[in-house]
């Protein structure tokens, strides 16, 4: 009993001393930030040295071939410490810094002259000469009068940041993004690089200039993404879809085509209208419109009731005329009168509403739950779990929920009220032309630091198996005969063979608007007998007047598309360069890039390299360079081959 008084006591000295201690830290965190909180702000906001933090530059990012779709660009704010510089240099390099300020941004001298003057009377450590001007533009400016001397006799201040440019232009530019969005956010791990210090000191006006030349710490560039888009193919789907939206006056448009063994996404084009009627890059449809697919949603519901056995593509049904009534509601076929008793096969075929929610009412009125439980299964109510970010939710009715009425069923099976991406219904389509083997849609190929592999994207992901081979063999004769012999005949080529199913989907019956709205689609693969690629178009809110139909409207684009990437025959529509090819350039470029994967911590042959190429190879070495003259460089003070030393000096001497 002693004992266990004892550790009690000494239980209760401890939780004291802890209590106590705890009141303690508790009062003085209360004083720092409130009594004393001031105090330390202010010391704060006296503090004359900081680190700033800089910006590494971003990893390229290509596509599958190697070409350039995003790439990091220096631009520099160039200032002028007007304190710093000795009135001797000051006065003496006034004017000619001047002259060549104006001669270089198309202004008088004069303009310089006051503006300068007044940066010294006023004792401007800060004052702003040019803001975003390029590289070249830079190392000229460092070499101008007075600049030349450096950052503290000649008051010369550069300031650099990195802006992100797309060499495509508007082509695939949500795609390749920016920010959080597209590609680039979604491997923005690889891309990002880590980020450098720079040591600035606290002048006049809140401004921070600064102290010397180098980083305290340098930045780290970003890895090189290799993505799986290819932009020939890319070009084709992007100009295939603009002409189409412009004829039909469409409200926006997407177009994906997947490699259908890998998943490998080879070209996402999407294009809204403007008010003025022009297309532009507004939103990835592809990967975030969730919506009622109509008739491209036949291909599930069959697939489905194949699995399930309950029914089979030779069974009969009678269209009724073209119209069957479940309560108050009426299903319809495009087709007035109907199509008299037909199979199943050719009901999807001809795409027949009656017939489809005929079936799936008679096999699953019972039993509901397994339809959804099947679709699910399939994973049509999954998102796909892409890279990139923003991907929409598919949505598959379940009996359980209030809104489940006695026409859900019927209405599900061709489309109506149920909602998916297109990306999501791509890929199913292309999971049937695998045979049933649902692979993962992919993005990304490899990365790479400078000529090192870091990582290798080769092997399909697989999500899951959907059917079964002889499921799968029965619709993918089915998708061939739709083309050949079924609504989509316009764009039957003996020459080349493509499967797939068209789709016309009513968007605002809901609604009390007087003029109807549609969604017209096609998705399907090609070629048929060993199919390499699969692709989906669809064409959001056409002009009715126009046409509206997915054979009219969208499987036209899919046809072109197909024809251009994958026939017998070379391939004549080649992409074209945004910019005329310079020989000469490309020839230096070349010379550039291979000299730079090759040199790392060994000073380069630049001989014979043009002046500004060979400055940028060896200030990224870390070599502070001097450079006499412009065009191609005649002599070089460091010999090649030599290790880089730290802060060291070369001279180049030029033609």
């Amino acid at each position: 009993m002693t004992n266990e008084k004892q550790i009690t006591n000494r239980i209760i000295v401890v939780a004291s001393f802890m209590l106590i201690f705890a009141i303690g830290v508790g009062y003085k965190l209360f004083e720092i930030q409130v009594v004393e909180g001031e105090k330390y702000r202010d010391l704060s906001e006296k503090r004359i040295f900081k680190n700033f933090e800089i910006p590494a530059n971003r990893g390229n990012l290509y596509d599958s071939n190697g070409h350039l779709l995003a790439t990091s660009v220096p631009e520099y704010d160039i200032r002028f410490d007007a304190v710093t510089v000795s009135e001797e240099n000051f006065n003496k390099n006034l004017r000619p810094l001047a002259k060549a300020l104006g001669k270089l941004f198309n202004r008088p001298a004069s303009h310089y002259i006051n503006k300068l003057k007044e940066a010294r009377n006023t004792k401007n450590r800060y004052y702003l000469v040019a803001r975003g001007v390029s590289y070249t533009q830079y190392v000229q400016l460092r070499e101008f009068p007075m600049f030349n001397l450096g950052a503290f006799k000649g008051g010369f201040i550069a300031e650099q940041r990195t802006v992100r440019e797309l060499p495509l232009g508007k082509i695939g530019e949500r795609t390749v993004g920016r920010g959080q969005a597209g590609l680039e956010g979604a491997y923005n791990e690889y891309l990002q690089g880590k980020n450098g210090r720079r040591l600035k000191q606290k002048i006049a006006k809140g401004q921070w200039k600064p102290i010397g030349d180098a980083n305290e710490l340098e930045p780290q560039d970003g890895l090189d993404v290799y993505s799986t888009i290819d932009i020939n193919m890319q070009d084709v789907a992007h100009h295939a879809l603009l002409r189409q939206l412009e004829k039909y006056e469409a409200h926006h448009g997407t177009v994906v085509v997947m490699e259908t063994k890998t998943g490998e996404i080879k070209a996402m084009a999407n294009l809204a209208r403007t008010s003025l009627g022009t297309y532009y890059e507004k939103r990835n449809y592809a990967v975030w419109e969730a919506q009622e697919p109509g008739s491209t949603y036949k291909l599930m519901t069959l697939v489905a009731a194949l699995e399930d056995k309950v029914v089979d593509t030779s069974d009969v049904f009678d269209t009724d005329g073209g119209k069957v009534l479940y309560y108050d509601r009426a299903v319809r076929d495009s087709r007035f009168g109907g199509y008299g008793k037909i199979s199943v096969a050719r009901a999807f075929e001809v795409s027949s509403n009656t017939v489809f929610s005929k079936f799936i009412t008679q096999g699953y009125q019972h039993n509901p739950e397994k339809l959804v439980n099947r679709l699910s299964y399939m994973g049509l109510n999954d998102r796909i779990g892409l890279d990139i970010k923003g991907e929409g939710k598919p949505h598959i009715p379940h009996p359980d929920d209030a809104n489940w009425y006695g026409t859900t069923l019927p209405w599900m099976s061709f489309g109506y009220g149920v909602t998916i991406t297109p990306l999501q219904t791509l890929s199913f389509y292309n999971a049937i032309a695998n045979d049933g083997l649902m692979v993962k849609p992919r993005l990304i190929k490899q990365v790479k630091d400078k000529d090192r592999l870091v990582a290798h994207y080769q092997q399909p992901e697989v999500r899951n198996t959907i059917c079964s081979k002889e499921t799968a063999a029965k619709v993918k004769k089915l998708m061939e005969n739709t083309v050949k012999k079924g609504t989509a005949t316009n764009i039957y080529s003996k020459e080349f063979s493509m499967a797939g199913k068209t789709g016309t989907c009513l968007t605002n019956y809901g609604s009390n608007q007087k003029e109807k709205e549609y969604i017209a689609s096609f998705v399907g693969y090609f070629p048929t007998e060993q199919p390499k690629y699969s692709c989906i178009v669809v064409i959001t809110k056409p002009n009715r007047k126009l046409g509206y139909y997915g054979s009219t409207v969208a499987a036209p684009v899919f046809k072109e598309i197909a024809h251009a990437i994958h026939t017998d025959t070379p391939i004549t529509k080649e992409f074209e360069s945004l910019e005329v090819e310079n020989k000469k350039v490309k020839q230096e470029f070349e010379q550039y890039y291979t000299t730079a994967q090759k040199f790392k911590t060994k000073v380069p042959k630049v001989i014979g390299m043009p002046a500004m190429d060979a400055v940028a190879l060896l200030e990224n070495l870390g070599l502070r360079v001097v450079l006499k003259g412009t065009g191609e460089v005649k002599k070089q003070s460091l010999e090649a081959y030599t290790d880089v030393k730290p802060n060291q000096t070369i001279y180049l001497l030029t033609s």
